[in-house]
Order: C-alpha cells, then sequence, then structure tokens
C-alpha cells in the first residue's frame, strides 16, 4: 500500500454567518475544517475521530466536494479536484462516493428500494433498464438482502437494512474511495458488528479505499489501518493505528484515548484517567495559537500565541504540538 489515492493540502472550511434579513452582511464565519492536511494510500481505512462538532463530517464531505472548500487543495491520483468544474466533477465521481451518517434520512422516503440503487445507473447513462434492474439484485444480494426487496420502500425496512441499501448505493457505480460518515452510529450495538464486517468484506473483494469517519474509538481500532485525530477544525494527531493507541504524542489524543474502556478489571482500575477542564471552545471564535491550549494541561505561553506546526516527529506519525521533539 505505498500507492496515494487522496491527499489533501491545508483545507479549509468555513460557514460565513450572515446577519440582516433584506441587506445581508457577513458578520462572522463557523471556521469548521481549518488548514487540515492528509493523505490516503490505495486500499487502507483512514479512521478520522474526535468529538461532535470537531469538523470530521465536514471533512469528509468537502473531501468530495460536497461542500465547496474556502482554500487548500484535494488530490485525487495526483488530480487537482478543487479546479474541475461540475461537470467535470460530474465524470469523477463514480470513483468516490459517500455511505451517509443517518440510514433514517439518507434514503428517500418516496422512492422503492430498486429506485434508490439504481438512480447513479441513470445518472451516468449505465446500462439498459433490464441490466439496471440485473445490477440492484447483484448489489442486493452482496450487502445481504433479499433481491426481492427491489420493490419496496425504505420505511419498510430496519436501521440495519436501510444502512444496508445505502451502502449498495454507494458501491452501484463501481468507485475506488469511500468516505464512511459515521455509518454505524445510529444502528444499535448488535447491528454495528455486521455493518463493519461487510465494509471490511467489500473492501478486501473490491480493493475500496475507505476514510472511515467515527466518534467510537474501539471500532476505529478495530477498522482503520491509520488514525487521525481532530480537535476543533484541525487534525492535531496522525499515526498508524498500533503507534496511536500504545504511543499517542498529543495530549488531547491521551485524554481521548485515556477513556476508552478496557475488558481487563485489573488494568483498567490501576489506569489514569485524564479528566480535561473547561469546555470546548466555539469554532466562530476559536482560541488564538494552539486550539486546545484553554484545556490542555501542558500549555505554555507560546502555545497561546502561535498555532504549532504540522510536523512528522516519527517516521508515519505526525503532530501538531510545541511539547512534542
Amino acid at each position: 500500500m505505498t500507492e496515494t489515492l487522496i491527499r489533501v493540502e491545508h483545507l479549509t472550511k468555513h460557514f460565513p454567518i450572515y446577519k440582516g434579513l433584506i441587506f445581508q452582511k457577513q458578520v462572522g464565519a463557523v471556521q469548521a475544517v481549518d488548514d487540515v492536511s492528509f493523505f490516503i494510500r490505495k486500499g487502507e481505512t483512514l479512521g478520522l475521530v474526535g468529538e461532535s462538532g470537531c469538523g470530521k463530517s465536514t471533512t469528509g464531505r468537502t473531501l468530495l466536494r460536497l461542500h465547496e472548500p474556502t482554500a487548500g487543495k484535494i488530490f485525487y491520483k495526483e488530480q487537482d479536484i478543487t479546479a474541475l468544474s461540475a461537470d467535470e466533477m460530474r465524470g469523477l465521481r463514480r470513483n468516490l462516493q459517500i455511505i451517509f451518517q443517518d440510514p433514517y434520512a439518507s434514503l428517500d422516503p418516496r422512492m422503492t428500494i430498486g429506485g434508490i440503487i439504481s438512480e447513479p445507473l441513470e445518472i451516468h447513462n449505465i446500462g439498459t433498464p433490464k441490466e439496471r434492474q440485473e445490477r440492484v439484485q447483484e448489489l442486493l444480494q452482496l450487502v445481504g438482502l433479499s433481491p426481492y426487496f427491489i420493490n419496496r420502500y425504505p420505511h419498510e425496512f430496519s436501521g440495519g437494512q436501510r444502512q444496508r441499501i445505502g451502502i449498495a448505493r454507494a458501491l452501484a457505480l463501481q468507485p475506488e474511495f469511500i468516505v464512511c460518515d459515521e455509518p454505524i452510529s445510529a444502528l444499535d450495538v448488535s447491528i454495528q458488528a455486521q455493518v463493519v464486517n461487510l465494509l471490511e468484506e467489500l473492501q478486501e473483494q473490491f480493493g475500496l479505499t475507505y476514510l472511515f469517519i467515527a466518534h467510537d474509538l474501539s471500532m476505529v481500532r478495530h477498522v482503520s489501518d491509520r488514525v487521525a485525530v481532530m480537535y476543533l477544525g484541525k487534525v492535531v494527531e496522525l499515526a498508524s493505528r498500533d503507534e496511536l493507541y500504545t504511543n499517542p504524542l498529543h495530549p488531547y489524543s491521551q485524554a481521548l484515548l485515556s477513556a476508552v474502556p478496557i475488558p481487563d478489571p485489573v488494568r483498567e482500575a490501576s489506569r489514569k484517567r485524564i479528566i480535561l477542564q473547561g469546555d470546548v471552545p466555539s469554532p466562530i471564535n476559536p482560541p488564538k495559537g494552539c486550539r486546545f491550549h484553554p484545556r490542555c494541561p501542558l500549555a505554555e505561553e507560546v502555545c497561546r500565541q502561535e498555532a504549532p506546526e504540522w510536523r512528522e516527529v516519527r517516521p508515519d506519525h505526525w503532530v501538531a504540538c510545541h511539547m512534542v521533539n
């Protein structure tokens, strides 16, 4: 896994805030994603973790240009897709797909399952109506559903089945890269493992590349090759799964991982929990310097004045912290 499939350089997404009903004036911006850089190798799963509201989903959607980036560049196979027109981007979307977080909101209730899964094929003019129907039945079998469900509607399915339908829709165009935007967070625990196992089987079968967004750290450790940790719109640490979970360097990563339960009562009782003080600052007015400094137990004056550099401190281990040598 050496070929880089996706590369992001200084990606930024700010949502403007307007005031006034008639003569609207921009009075600020929600800095959802700010100066984020990383890459994803072909065939790997990059896990993206962080607490709610830190910008994980916005990163995934901006990466596919479902949100237009405010600044920065996105490369797919070394092609800068931020420079493409809407028509050029439409042709490229066959290779770049997304599985949405909420299976109850992401499926059109007025369409049959066959219509939902075949819609990407119709948009891209792939196959005859008969060939599309056969492809839909094949995809339903692939995700563990009966091909006879083709004329049913979304309300007739459970949450886990709906998410399988969403996965089938994402696979319809045979993509190379899929953003998995918290695909299991809305599901029962008993169903989550089934969906994750399905995603792993499909990755092995079709050579897929995933950006797996989640806040369940145990699940991310299970599915990911590398893990990126995000805080208030910034990626603060990125390393291989085992390296990050055994040797986190950023104070926020250490606090986050200290909250993961260990299924060993002796180790669980002896380990130290890191309790962060205060609340996450507002992305409308983030702190100057390092964004984590108001809650960081190691913060010094340099952290309050200067934003830390994103640097590789060890082979394939990146961190943004003044206190890490």
